[in-house]
């Protein structure tokens, strides 16, 4: 009976084994599945405060803190905006001294962790930024979705849409440009947003499910007078523009896609989320297929299938750039190179998942304006 009993400890072990293994890959797949709007993606470490003085942070030396650009830099109760290191500025070699733009709200002090966002505003388009905004519900399919609408002359609608790790506090960095070209703009929060209605299993299905909410603003938007939308889109929020312009039934509606650090890979996204949080590398493709199973996304071995470029029918912006560790530059690359005739691939260095704009706002608008005056 001993060789018995070995093979049925052998078994039990082996399916002990097995059932953990199912388990951590489940654990892993939540750092996409699970990312809370407006939390730092796993990517993105934690700062330390050293200290401040006038119009000037230090901060721990890290990659991070010396990216050149704009950031908001988040705390727990407190934000600020923080500008380019000041390299001439004594401090000790761990450190980096930034500019101090301003605190938002709550206080910096040494000792306060912190991370840098790419939100640097909050509130609302008229607390932050000043600008007239009415406070609109979009009906979705799982019930009414927040949105800011600014009104602008035109009757070209541009419609905002967040991606991973932000709300819709993000796309204010541009809306002051975009209010400059007359352009109407609706901000749309998403199911799962603050304020918005929860999907029904609580998880993110990184635009496979969202991208209805999507479909949603732009029925919403010809409804009140829009003739035609542009759908400027962030991570996986781009990955959503993509899909809408590909599937809605309003897409003879879409002038053009504006696509900031699009989401074209699901499963490399939810691979690196995972494995920066430190998820061994054996498990990773159980991630992979946790997280298919559990929201049911397409075969994330290959790219997207509203990113095959024969199927694009309107001109595209895609903003990115080889420093994204969430979304790889490489399938942006890859899409623009198989449809020169309509996508624009204006590629940004040094620059964070979600965070084109931050690096170098004064050159990423000048190409989101010569890519939108025709469309207007």
């Amino acid at each position: 009976m001993r060789p018995v009993r070995a093979t049925a400890a052998a078994v039990t072990a082996m399916t002990v084994a097995g059932a953990a293994a199912v388990a951590a890959g489940r654990l892993a797949s939540d750092a996409a599945l699970k990312a809370p709007p407006g939390r730092p993606l796993p990517t993105e470490p934690r700062l330390t405060v050293h200290g401040t003085a006038a119009g000037q942070v230090t901060l721990t030396r890290a990659l991070a803190s010396q990216r050149p650009g704009l950031y908001g830099l988040a705390g727990d109760g407190s934000h600020a905006v923080v500008g380019p290191v000041l390299d001439s500025t004594p401090h000790p070699a761990d450190t980096v001294v930034r500019r101090l733009k301003g605190v938002t709200h709550g206080t910096l002090k040494a000792g306060d962790k912190v991370w840098l966002t790419p939100g640097l505003y909050v509130g609302n388009p008229g607390a932050a930024l000043g600008l007239d905004h009415t406070d609109v519900e979009v009906p979705g399919e799982l019930g009414n979705l927040p949105a800011w609408f600014v009104p602008g002359a035109r009757d070209t609608w541009v419609i905002t849409v967040h991606g991973l790790g932000t709300t819709r506090e993000h796309p204010m960095n541009v809306m002051e440009f975009l209010h400059g070209l007359r352009c109407p703009v609706l901000d749309l929060a998403l199911r799962g947003d603050p304020g918005a209605p929860r999907p029904p299993d609580g998880l993110n299905h990184l635009g496979e499910t969202e991208w209805r909410d999507l479909d949603a603003a732009i029925r919403h938007a010809v409804r009140h007078g829009a003739e035609r939308v542009v759908l400027y889109g962030w991570s996986t929020g781009a990955a959503m523009a993509l899909r809408a312009a590909v599937h809605s039934a309003m897409r003879d509606r879409i002038q053009g896609l504006v696509l900031d650090s699009p989401v074209l890979n699901w499963a490399a996204t939810l691979r690196a989320l995972a494995a920066a949080r430190h998820t061994p590398a054996p498990l990773l493709p159980l991630a992979v297929r946790a997280a298919q199973g559990r929201t049911g996304l397409y075969d994330g071995r290959a790219e997207a299938a509203d990113a095959d470029p024969a199927r694009l029918t309107v001109p595209a912006l895609i903003l990115h750039g080889p420093d994204d560790e969430v979304a790889p530059w490489v399938f942006s690359r890859r899409l623009a190179g198989r449809r020169p005739d309509l996508i624009t691939l204006h590629t940004v260095r040094n620059a964070p998942h979600n965070a084109m704009w931050n690096a170098d706002p004064v050159t990423y608008e000048e190409a989101l304006r010569r890519f939108l005056t025709p469309l207007m």
